[in-house]
């Protein structure tokens, strides 16, 4: 029987979140997933602040990447990001919460291009970041029996 696809997006999130200790130790919260599509948010703590007192731009990218981490996998098969870059539109403080929505746009073979929108508490766009994805072998979870 073949699995639902929702069903499927949703046990690879969860097994990748379990996995993931870098994401759930800097405090980001999966709040949505289907295929090829993630919402992650995380708190801007003190800690992430850089000397410009404005939150650290590897902190936004990182944010950016899991995002695009978990929609690109989202169908199941590993996949890995192969390129990206991001853009800075505004700077953003401590005790914010900034909201990543990642996209994808297309999947054509092993590769995938996905758009993630990094916007703060106020829904104002902070970071665009564009991610390039390669499947690799292997599952996120074991596929259903057939």
């Amino acid at each position: 029987m073949t699995q639902d696809p929702q069903a499927l997006a949703e046990a690879a999130a969860h097994a990748m979140y379990e996995s993931d200790a870098c994401s759930r130790w800097l405090g980001m919260v999966l709040e949505a997933v289907r295929p090829g599509y993630a919402r992650i948010s995380m708190p801007i703590r003190p800690e992430f602040l850089n000397g410009h007192g404005i939150c650290h731009g590897g902190l936004m990218f990182t944010l950016a990447d899991s995002t695009f981490a978990f929609a690109c996998n989202s169908h199941n098969i590993n996949t890995v990001a192969s390129g990206c870059s991001i853009e800075f539109l505004r700077p953003v403080h401590g005790g914010d919460v900034l909201t990543a929505e990642a996209v994808e746009q297309v999947l054509s073979g092993r590769h995938g291009i996905y758009d993630i929108r990094v916007t703060n508490r106020a829904g104002e766009p902070v970071a665009m970041f564009r991610g390039k994805s390669a499947q690799i072998k292997g599952h996120v979870v074991p596929p259903a029996e057939s």
